[in-house]
């Protein structure tokens, strides 16, 4: 126990503290900058299982906001060489890497194998597929999000309200960290945060940060939160599908600017700015909109619902 000796020493930890992080088992998805320091945290803390998904690999411009990594990582999956730093950090933590894309069809197995998930990932998709499934399940969810000099992080789901009941509205336009960029001890101190706050669930402690989001300014060395608890879920929501998921009876739309090469057999490219003048099929069809990150799928779907009655889902193309 020497190892946890100054964690072990606090009265909210203790012996038994410490034992219910090591029976732990965690989701970690995504494993770029929110997830560095999220994983050296969990994993120097003693929690007992941690399985980290994400299809990415290790990049030359990741370097300055994910120091987890080394220059002879670039072009490796980034959950190989996060699994090879983190045993080396505590070989008592089983890191188990899954080099693949939170998709609609992986994530209830991977939400029913854990006790509570991390959302690091960095696109709406994902993070609001994690939501609804960790919703679904009962199982707490922690989501962050940084860009340039600001983020927040929250605990949502479980018995707090999901991501969606605090976000309705998605911006009609989003950066990221290549188009708006970021500095790394932004993200490092949400990460930290967001390390924290599972720490906090997985012990126990009270008040509980489920139903709380916290928010950093670093421009303006402002840090503020509130908190959500009462926060209504959707009446209505558009889910998500994966690929996979794609049925005979679908239309779907790829709604990607750059008319790329079809990923579907039934899949057909039109501008978002043509959808108001697509023609529709019977609505007893389902209507499936596709682009890469989610954001512009949802906006369609919202579009599209005033002259369409039947069903729609989006997807995400991440590797595309």
């Amino acid at each position: 126990m020497s190892r946890y000796a100054r964690q072990t020493v606090l009265p909210q930890v203790g012996a038994e503290g410490q034992a219910r992080l090591a029976a732990a088992r965690v989701l970690v998805v995504g494993a770029g900058a929110l997830a560095v320091p999220v994983l050296q945290y969990l994993v120097g803390a003693g929690v007992g299982q941690i399985t980290l998904v994400d299809g990415d690999v290790v990049a030359m411009s990741n370097l300055h906001r994910q120091p987890l990594y080394r220059m002879d990582d670039i072009d490796r999956p980034k959950v190989s060489a996060a699994a090879k730093a983190m045993a080396a950090l505590n070989p008592e933590v089983t890191v188990m890497p899954r080099a693949e894309w939170l998709t609609p069809a992986n994530a209830p197995a991977l939400l029913a194998e854990c006790d509570i998930a991390l959302d690091c990932a960095d696109t709406f998709a994902a993070s609001l597929t994690l939501s609804d499934e960790a919703l679904a399940q009962g199982k707490p969810l922690i989501s962050a999000s940084a860009l340039g000099l600001s983020g927040y992080v929250g605990g949502f789901c479980g018995p707090a309200p999901s991501l969606r009941a605090v976000f309705p509205d998605l911006p009609q336009t989003a950066a990221t960290c290549a188009t708006a960029g970021v500095l790394g001890p932004v993200v490092g101190m949400i990460g930290a945060a967001q390390a924290q706050m599972a720490l906090s669930v997985l012990l126990g402690l009270a008040p509980s940060p489920l139903g709380q989001l916290m928010i950093w300014d670093a421009a303006n060395w402002r840090m503020s939160g509130f908190r959500f608890d009462g926060a209504p879920e959707p009446e209505t929501l558009t889910p998500f599908i994966a690929e996979s998921q794609i049925t005979p009876r679908d239309r779907v739309i790829d709604l990607r600017a750059e008319a790329p090469a079809p990923f579907s057999p039934q899949a057909c490219h039109v501008p978002p700015d043509a959808l108001p003048d697509m023609p529709l099929p019977p609505d007893t069809s389902r209507i499936v909109l596709a682009c890469r990150t989610g954001l512009r799928a949802h906006h369609a779907a919202s579009t599209l619902r005033t002259r369409w009655p039947g069903e729609i889902a989006l997807l995400a193309l991440p590797s595309a």
